[in-house]
């Protein structure tokens, strides 16, 4: 007897055509024990090739299985496995690792985890392109990125994605509302089809997590309009233009079920694009963020319900006194999924600086709870970012995250920092280089004023000199005190 195919996806057009119907009926053997099949013109190679069997990480954590990638995991996170197995059954931590993408060096993402780095890369429709976007993402993991999501928007973005996902050994997340504008003339011309084989299609090549648009609802409208910046968000934006074109709900919204049942097929973890997230601290707090917010909650549900892993995105910018309670709700709100926030900016008045302005908000997000951090960089609200961009970008992020975990009294997270004062305090310029977020540049700042080798043994820096070293006269300082109290001298001192 030939098993039953338990769910098929037609997208290239009703109804099927008889030859593609046969060609399904032909292989229904091939396809045995998967719970979909997304079929459409272009499908044939794939379906001789074999579907991908899949058992998601999440069903694996529920039955109690530690499979190896969460082993790997508790080792880079210096947790045990059973506690890696438990988050992720529990919901509270995901591993974003597509069954495709080879390459990938297994992550965390979670409470129980280090705080997490995000870098954004990609092309525009005006600049850049597949060579530049390689180069970026190794600089983006070269200083430290944890993830990197590919934006991109403009030519050859299928080729663009290979490259970058070949290139990487840490997760790729993407926006697919992007490739799927990129198809049509205009972005209401989209079709809720088209969009789930834009959806499988980047599965196929190995994206790890998505970031898609389906909390944006018709009846969350009419708040948008009370707001200073309406809606800043591209893909929301796009989404929302085309429910008002069409008078209908948010088509993803809409097929949930098929989008989580490509998700779990490939092991894709979804994040929930926040689409009315506030773009000014006017906007902050609003009813329009939280109302979509209640949305991401349900569909967190129904992620989980469907052995989908899954995260949730939050707010850009928030006065610094919004952070706690935004983290603090949005944990309540979707039963403690992964919080991944894109800053947030704490001003509005620094562009050039906003990787500044939005790593202090970061810092406090991920000390109140937030998971990842999407790092903002100087050329955010200006244009697309360069390759020094990305590099500043990151190591502002770095410096956050890792401010977090301090705060957080995170096990052994102030261990390096405990180094670096070793470094400093001995005058070991070679090991504070080496323990140095960014480790080149914190030589070129030494060697600018200071470059002869032999000031690598100094004990002072261009800034104090010889004569006026803090560390140097307090080490004297230190050494005098040891000597009389050996001497028997300090009588009448009490300690």
């Amino acid at each position: 007897m030939i098993p039953r195919l338990a769910h098929v996806i037609w997208v290239g057009g009703a109804p099927m055509p008889e030859k593609e119907a046969a060609c399904l009926e032909r292989n229904r053997q091939v396809l045995s024990g998967y719970d979909f099949f997304l079929w459409g013109d272009d499908d044939v190679e794939q379906l001789s090739a074999g579907l991908p069997q899949v058992q998601a990480f999440i069903e694996f954590a529920r039955a109690g299985e530690i499979t190896p990638q969460m082993r790997r995991v508790a080792e880079r996170e210096n947790l045990t496995p059973e506690t890696v197995r438990a988050e992720v059954a529990r919901g509270r931590m995901v591993i974003p690792a597509n069954i495709n993408h080879t390459s990938l060096d297994p992550m965390g993402i979670g409470l129980a985890c280090t705080v997490k780095i995000n870098a954004n890369i990609g092309t525009s429709p005006t600049s850049s392109g597949l060579d530049e976007e390689v180069g970026k993402l190794k600089s983006a993991m070269k200083y430290g990125a944890d993830t990197v999501m590919d934006l991109s928007t403009g030519k050859d973005t299928d080729a663009t994605r290979v490259a970058i996902i070949g290139a990487s050994s840490v997760p790729i997340g993407t926006v697919p509302i992007y490739q799927a504008i990129e198809e049509v003339s205009k972005p209401t011309e989209i079709t809720a089809d088209g969009f789930l084989r834009i959806i499988e299609r980047q599965a196929r090549q190995g994206v790890d997590y998505m970031t898609l648009h389906a909390g944006i609802l018709l009846r969350h409208m009419p708040h948008i309009a009370k707001r200073k910046m309406g809606i800043v968000s591209r893909g929301g934006a796009l989404t929302a233009e085309w429910m008002l074109a069409h008078h209908k709900e948010n088509p993803l919204y809409e097929r949930w079920d098929d989008v989580c049942d490509i998700l779990r097929a490939y092991d894709v973890t979804a994040s929930l694009g926040d689409s009315l997230r506030p773009g000014c601290l006017h906007d902050a707090s609003d009813a329009a963020q939280f109302a979509e917010l209640d949305t991401l909650g349900e569909l967190t549900r129904r992620c989980r319900e469907r052995g989908v892993q899954v995260m949730v995105e939050g707010p850009g910018h928030v006065p610094l006194d919004q952070i706690e309670m935004n983290v603090r709700r949005q944990r309540e709100v979707c039963d403690e999924a992964p919080f991944y926030v894109l800053g947030p900016l704490v001003v509005d008045v620094a562009p050039g600086y906003d990787h500044i302005g939005s790593a202090i908000g970061a810092a406090v997000a991920g000390w109140h709870g937030a998971a990842m951090l999407c790092y903002v960089t100087p050329a955010e609200h200006l244009g697309l970012p360069d390759a020094e961009d990305v590099r500043q970008g990151v190591i502002a992020y770095k410096i956050a995250a890792h401010a977090a975990d301090i705060a957080r009294h995170r096990p052994g997270a102030r261990d390096w920092d405990d180094r670096m004062s070793d470094a400093r305090w001995n005058f070991d310029w070679k090991k504070q280089f080496e323990l140095a977020m960014d480790p080149d540049r914190a030589r070129e700042k030494h060697d600018a004023t200071l470059p002869a080798e032999a000031f690598k043994s100094a004990e002072f820096c261009s800034m104090c000199g010889p004569k006026f070293c803090a560390y140097k006269n307090s080490q004297d300082v230190t050494k005098a005190w040891n000597e009389w109290v050996a001497q028997g001298g300090p009588q009448a001192v009490t300690t």
